[in-house]
């Protein structure tokens, strides 16, 4: 009974943790909010947010409801997998393996998610983990294919010792374990890794097995009636058509997979190739197993679907879309540390080695290129309510680079520990944009019980208007953007205006806050002006006040100017980080719209200045922030 083979840091000082602390306390804190509004918007908001939640709440009940009414007995007996006694191919997985793991896991010691936890004798299974990501990544059994990576006799046996531990102690199934996307990715890994298992075992095993993934398969099958929209939900359809696949005496189940994948997918993919979420993330998620999908398809001697590969067409040219000189991706809406392994195998996969587009308009972004500098914006509304449980309050925020070294960042988010972080991360205050009021441009659910009903904290307003024009002007590229999330509760309109030279010299700015349509005079708005510098940038503010200089890692200087205002530069922090949370520095300008309704900005480069040669030493006085 064989399975045929498809071949295709350290820790924080407690110095620095508490300065941390402090700091996130201190972005978080919200002044009260009330008596900024401007008259009569407390009511319309209010309102505006009991009907958006009503109708969250409704949905939801609603496709719970039609999905078991319309399931029934007949259906939920198409939704089992059929009987089946093999496995006829197991997927590629594209994911980096790395065999000197394989050691650690055969000695007890389990490395997911920053914890380490030695099992001392006893079954992984059994030990209280050390947080969710830690357990998710567990029971994901994603770490199989390190045993496989290393590939001798002793690691076989240890993966079908550790699957055999956890195939028969059907009573430890935690809420974690559950969940429809730890599931999905249990359930590809046991396929994809099936033949370092199963190799060699015995009958009475093998069909254990089969009778485990059955189980899981059929656990996902009845979590897809009520998963979370979004990327969850495609991962549990993508996961149930691998299965289809992989099984035998699967052929009515391989063409009610495919309906509903590409179903998903056409509705999910937008045109420009971006998720309907508008998270960068999503794309490396999805494309990680979509593209060893393709080729399960194929190797089964079956027509991947058109939506299947329409959507991966689109979708690649996207991941150079997002990406800085460094190769990470620009930090919006939810997106964290890029998993560099995983960009890599999938941009060998891509075939379009061009220039990236300009503009995407479905997905709300646009990207200007000038000689080595680049400037990626974000200008599109938040997403759908229903997928977005991840979106941040960053309209208008924008990302700077200059060759290998980022500038001007969004701090994004940390791979684990997100919800201590999520708050902060989500708001305005967080993005290298204008904060009115200190009030975030979006509002989302707040309350623990609904957030539990929604699958997470979606987007309950927000900018409805969101206005981008581009043009070519003389010497460079000019960009005007505006939306319209303060104006029912301050009566404002933010509008961005870029220029950026056509040698990348130069980026000009000027915002402003105007009185919305069919006012005649905006309300008394406070505003700041965030600029959120990487941790690599060295700044050190002018004497006049007027500007600062900053010195990339490669000892490239660049002058900010903001000639009619008094720049302040403050603690950040930066999330995104590949070791988790890092101190940084924000450009900060604050303003009264009254007093100054616009404000002009430039960020220059200027390596030949005396300043910038003052900078340089300063730079290299200034001692290293331990982490």
């Amino acid at each position: 009974m064989s399975v045929e083979l498809f071949q295709s840091k350290p820790s924080a000082t407690a110095r620095v943790a508490a300065v941390l602390l402090n700091l996130k306390g201190a972005l978080t804190r919200v002044p009260q909010r009330d008596a900024f509004i401007a008259p009569g918007a407390k009511a319309r908001v209010s309102s505006a947010h009991r009907r958006r939640i009503s109708s969250l709440i409704l949905g939801r009940f609603a496709r719970s409801t039609v999905a078991r009414a319309s399931g029934g007995a007949a259906a939920l007996g198409r939704l089992l997998p059929g009987r089946t006694d093999r496995l006829i191919i197991a997927p590629h997985d594209l994911r980096t393996a790395d065999s000197t793991r394989a050691a650690e896991i055969y000695a007890g010691r389990f490395v997911f998610a920053g914890k380490i936890v030695t099992c001392h004798g006893r079954s992984i299974f059994d030990i209280e983990p050390p947080s969710d990501d830690w357990e998710a990544a567990l029971l994901g059994f994603g770490w199989l294919r390190h045993l496989r990576a290393a590939d001798t006799a002793i690691t076989r046996a240890n993966a079908r010792s550790l699957v055999d531990d956890w195939l028969s102690n059907t009573k430890r199934r935690s809420a974690v374990g559950r969940r429809p996307d730890v599931t999905a990715r249990r359930v590809i890994s046991l396929l994809s890794q099936a033949p370092l298992v199963l190799g060699d075992t015995d009958g009475k095993f093998y069909r254990r097995y089969l009778r485990g993934l059955t189980r899981e398969i059929r656990t996902l099958r009845h979590a897809l009636l009520e998963v979370a929209d979004g990327v969850p939900r495609l991962q549990v359809t993508i996961a149930l058509c691998y299965a289809a696949l992989c099984l035998a005496n699967q052929a009515s189940n391989i063409r009610g997979a495919t309906k509903r994948l590409s179903d998903e997918l056409q509705r999910q993919i937008l045109p420009d190739g971006g998720h309907i979420s508008r998270n960068p993330g999503a794309l490396i998620e999805l494309l990680i197993d979509l593209l060893p999908l393709r080729q399960t398809f194929s190797a089964r001697n079956i027509a991947p679907p058109p939506a299947l590969l329409n959507a991966i067409d689109r979708m690649m040219p996207m991941l150079r879309f997002f990406r800085h000189g460094d190769g990470n991706f620009a930090l919006f809406n939810g997106m964290s540390a890029t998993p560099t392994d995983l960009l890599a195998t999938l941009l060998a996969y891509d075939d379009s080695h061009g220039t990236p587009m300009a503009s995407m308009p479905h997905s709300g972004y646009q990207r200007i290129d000038a000689g080595s500098t680049l400037v990626i914006v974000d200008a599109g509304p938040p997403p759908p309510a229903n997928v977005s449980q991840e979106a941040h309050a960053g309209c208008l925020s924008f990302e700077l680079s200059s060759g290998l070294s980022r500038i001007v960042v969004n701090c994004g988010l940390p791979r684990t520990n997100r919800e201590t972080w999520r708050v902060f991360a989500r708001s305005t205050a967080a993005h290298s944009s204008l904060v009115c009021h200190d009030t975030s441009s979006c509002s989302f659910v707040e309350r623990s019980a609904m957030k539990r009903f929604l699958h997470g904290a979606p987007v309950v307003s927000g900018p409805a208007n969101v206005d981008n024009h581009r043009e070519a002007v003389a010497g460079g590229t000019l960009l005007n953007t505006s939306h319209d999330g303060y104006r029912d509760r301050f009566g404002v309109v933010h509008q961005r205006m870029l220029v950026v030279k056509h040698d990348g010299s130069r980026v000009d700015g000027e915002d402003t806050l105007q009185a919305a349509s069919g006012r005649h005079k905006a309300a008394n708005a406070d505003y700041a002006l965030r600029f959120h510098l990487h941790p690599s940038v060295k700044a050190n503010r002018l004497a006049d006040a007027k500007g600062v200089m900053l010195v990339l890692p490669n000892k490239e200087v660049w002058t900010f100017e903001a000639a009619d205002d008094t720049v302040e530069l403050e603690e950040t922090v930066f999330l995104a980080g590949n070791d988790g949370a890092r101190r940084s520095t924000q450009i900060v300008i604050r303003q009264n719209s009254i007093e100054a309704p616009n404000v002009r900005w430039s960020f220059i480069r200027s390596n030949a200045s005396p300043q910038a040669t003052s900078a340089r030493r300063a730079a290299r006085r200034e001692p290293e922030l331990p982490l």
